[in-house]
């Protein structure tokens, strides 16, 4: 890799702006396949807290093409986020592939924004060759801001500050860019961060959604790749424990749809954390199609990670149990009296009252949303007063896990908002301190009405896993998920944030004759 060498090259957009982009040249002569990523955060960063340097795609014969969004970097024009992306992606493409070292074909490869920028282009531009989006998402509210109609907390408002402390250092304005850094170093952003949005990037998109968050509107952007590129090969990858999951999932449906053969890889990954070998997977990929090497065989549609038996397996939906909730009133008091039964034991009975107090919010742990995402046990959590909990009897037999859990249950409230936050775990054979956490979901309930009884459904994020014989399936539900999502404070006047005066005890009744928790299929129809 020491003769790898590269380049910086401007490409003048029609409306006369110059986007920025780094080149990195193979050894040789070429001509060579391209590969793009178009990212917001600095051409020379390009990805590499999940990606290999540029320098290892070129070492294998890629001319490899970072560049500059609008209005980031060293670009120039106005950054408005992903409603510039079609225009400029469809131009770069045919500008990446006029390179006098491009062979005529071109890959693209990104995860999060440089993900999105892979879908979208106007119409009627010819597709690249093929693609490797990871970890991105369509849909402005179900895949990048909110779950369950709670925005994304800890998430939103930390990436929404380095896109502000970006704008701040474009500007010259190295007070604001240290009063941010200082919020998210002291974990400050918790508390005063939406403000600092407010202040220092009112027109960015994490500000915009916030508050979009907060209303009934229905004017959230979603983003529709053209069928032609949807039809060519495709491999998505995703982790267990990324908030894009959803997202990732819904472009593998729509490309089924619209007539495509996509991949995709589902692994034990965080956002920013990914798994070894992914960088070789993308790389065999890129190879058999824009080399024409034989290793298709090794992409079967979807390759899912095991959480519990850490091995890959291939998807394999089957009919799971579903099961019902059951309590004596105990369940949030004692975390052995709640009970989980199969539909074919008992229809479920009781009803418990969860006591949401804000001054001391249950956290979030681990998981896809949290500011600890991954793996975790979360057996001190359950043990909480403020926690209600309900354990199946032992596992008879293995029973393998896959694809969407739901809780559905009926639930009363004396305030008019307020959450829940509902965790599935694993407790391991014999063991009595241990609650390893598969999979979380939350719902957010505004302006409802005082005691009302109604119906809910809280999706949780996908998962696969296998429970052994005599491990035992659990359900945890609590009325705040902090940080993950914000305290919800009992009145829909005031916005979920921190804990502040105008938040309310809330006392949540759960209601459990007809409560039910079942598996989707991880791909609709």
């Amino acid at each position: 890799m020491n003769s790898i060498s590269y380049r910086d090259e401007d490409l003048k957009l029609r409306d006369g702006t110059l986007l920025k982009s780094r080149i990195w040249l193979p050894k040789g002569n070429g001509p060579w396949p391209v590969l793009l990523m178009r990212q917001p955060y600095r051409r020379e960063i390009a990805s590499t807290v999940t990606y290999a340097h540029p320098s290892w795609w070129a070492s294998h014969d890629y001319l490899v093409v970072i560049q500059d969004v609008r209005g980031q970097g060293d670009s120039d024009g106005q950054f408005s986020g992903f409603s510039q992306e079609a225009s400029d992606t469809s131009q770069a493409h045919e500008w990446a592939r006029s390179l006098p070292e491009c062979n005529g074909l071109l890959g693209t490869y990104g995860f999060s924004y440089q993900g999105l920028t892979q879908l979208i282009a106007d119409e009627g531009t010819p597709p690249p060759d093929c693609m490797i989006p990871a970890m991105t998402g369509l849909s402005e509210k179900e895949h990048w801001s909110c779950e369950g109609e709670a925005f994304w907390w800890h998430l939103g408002i930390g990436w929404g500050l380095q896109l502000a402390a970006q704008k701040a250092q474009r500007e010259n304005d190295s007070n604001a860019w240290h009063e941010i850094r200082e919020s998210l170093e002291s974990k400050k952003y918790l508390l005063n961060g939406h403000k600092l949005l407010k202040k220092n990037d009112p027109e960015g998109m994490a500000h915009k959604w916030l508050n979009l968050s907060r209303s009934k509107t229905i004017h959230w952007n979603s983003y529709k790749p053209l069928d032609s590129w949807l039809k060519k090969p495709l491999l998505l990858i995703g982790g267990w424990w990324d908030p894009h999951l959803r997202g990732i999932l819904d472009i593998f449906a729509k490309a089924k749809n619209a007539g495509g053969d996509p991949k995709l890889l589902i692994g034990p990954a965080t956002h920013l954390q990914w798994w070894e070998g992914v960088q070789s997977a993308q790389l065999n990929f890129f190879d058999t199609h824009l080399k024409e090497k034989d290793g298709q065989h090794i992409f079967s549609q979807l390759k899912l990670w095991n959480l519990t038996t850490k091995n890959w397996e291939i998807s394999d939906p089957k009919a799971t149990p579903e099961w019902n909730l059951y309590s004596q009133g105990l369940a949030s008091i004692s975390h052995l009296e709640g009970s989980l039964l199969t539909n074919s034991d008992f229809k479920g009975n009781g009803e418990v009252n969860l006591v949401h107090d804000p001054w001391r919010p249950v956290p979030a742990i681990g998981g896809h949303l949290s500011d600890t995402p991954g793996e975790a046990n979360r057996f001190s959590l359950d043990i909480r007063p403020d926690v209600a909990v309900f354990t199946s009897p032992p596992m008879s037999k293995d029973l393998r896990l896959e694809g969407i859990p739901i809780l559905f249950l009926e639930t009363k409230c004396d305030r008019e908002s307020f959450d829940l936050f509902v965790a599935l775990s694993i407790i391991p054979g014999k063991t009595e301190n241990i609650a390893n956490q598969l999979s979380t979901g939350v719902l957010r309930i505004t302006n409802d009405e005082l005691h009302r009884k109604r119906y809910r459904k809280i999706k949780l994020q996908p998962m696969l896993a296998t429970l052994n014989s005599n491990d035992r399936l659990r359900i945890s539900i609590s009325g705040s998920g902090w940080p993950a999502i914000g305290i919800n404070p009992g009145q829909s006047k005031y916005l979920c944030e921190g804990s502040t005066p105008h938040c309310l005890v809330t006392t949540i009744s759960l209601l459990l004759s007809n409560s039910k928790l079942k598996f989707e299929s991880l791909i609709s129809s």
